[in-house]
């Protein structure tokens, strides 16, 4: 069976089979330009042969398509439209690759137009970025000193705390002594009082007994008289 040209169907096939290692090498080889290195290299020649084989097999799988159709034989056009699935598929996965390659390629052309564009700023205003800089520096040290602040008020507040907390416990100590000797003092006044008391009693008997001596001595002499 023959295609346009007076190309067999096997020819085509063979054809699409050879441009399909071809595209894939070239793949390949644009993907480890892009990341051998972290400066990646662009090869447009070589990206543009890849897409130009791609865009073959695809009209190449076209023709084919058309040609399997017409096998009379079922064996036959059975295995030819596996064939031509496959070569499709296979173009299908390259296409989609070359693709997400270009949309890798185009997003590090925008980056690199944007670093451009921010370094020509940058270049052309440098006072204004030097400002900047200088403003976000300040911030940054008025952070600094306002955290050393606090962290300062916080430890006199500690210190503070633990000096009020130890004049507490003297004065819980001072307090209790106070107490002891207030008991202390309570307890002698009363041995004292009870001392003094027994001191008048003791008057009081002695006087009596004076009393009573001269009583008895003066009825005494009376009776011997």
């Amino acid at each position: 069976m023959e295609g346009g040209g007076g190309t067999t169907f096997s020819e085509i096939y063979q054809n699409s089979k050879k441009l399909l290692l071809r595209a894939r090498d070239g793949l390949e080889r644009l993907e480890r330009l892009e990341f051998s290195s972290s400066n990646p290299v662009d090869s447009p020649e070589l990206s543009f042969a890849v897409k130009k084989d791609i865009s073959q097999i695809q009209s190449l799988c076209v023709e084919m398509d058309r040609l399997w159709r017409s096998i009379s034989a079922k064996s036959q056009r059975d295995l030819w439209k596996r064939k031509v699935e496959q070569v499709v598929e296979e173009s299908d996965s390259l296409k989609e690759s070359l693709d997400k390659y270009f949309l890798r390629h185009q997003k590090r052309m925008m980056e690199a137009k944007e670093r451009a564009e921010l370094l020509g700023r940058a270049n052309g205003d440098s006072a204004h970025v030097l400002r900047i800089f200088d403003e976000e520096a300040q911030a940054m040290q008025s952070a600094r000193n306002s955290s050393m602040m606090l962290e300062e008020a916080y430890s006199k507040g500690v210190a503070i705390l633990t000096k009020y907390a130890d004049q507490r416990d003297r004065l819980k100590g001072a307090h209790r002594k106070a107490l002891d000797v207030l008991n202390t003092v309570g307890l002698s006044n009363s041995v004292l009082k009870l001392i003094e008391r027994r001191n008048r009693v003791d008057k009081w008997i002695k006087y009596t007994g004076m009393v009573v001596s001269v009583v008895v001595l003066y009825t005494f002499w009376r009776w011997a008289h």
